[in-house]
C-alpha cells in the first residue's frame, strides 16, 4: 500500500474539485466533452485515500510530520 503523503488542506480540496467534477458531468450529460468531467474521479479518489502517486513519483509530502 501507499504511504500517506496528502496533507488535511490538500486532502479536502482534492474532494472538492472532484465531486465538483463529477456533479459537472451528471448535470451536462449531453455535452460535447460532457465526458472531460470524469477526470474528477482522480482527485477524489486519491483525496480520499489520502495518497497521490505524482507526489510519490516527485518526492512531495504535503502531510504534517509528526515527531
Amino acid at each position: 500500500m501507499l504511504a500517506k503523503n496528502v496533507g488535511s488542506i490538500d486532502r479536502v480540496l482534492r474532494i472538492v474539485v472532484g465531486v465538483a467534477l463529477l456533479l459537472g458531468f451528471a448535470l451536462n450529460m449531453g455535452g460535447a466533452y460532457s465526458w472531460l468531467y470524469l477526470i474528477g474521479i482522480v482527485p477524489l479518489a486519491t483525496g480520499l485515500m489520502s495518497t497521490c502517486p505524482l507526489y510519490a513519483i516527485i518526492g512531495v509530502n504535503t502531510c504534517s510530520t509528526k515527531k
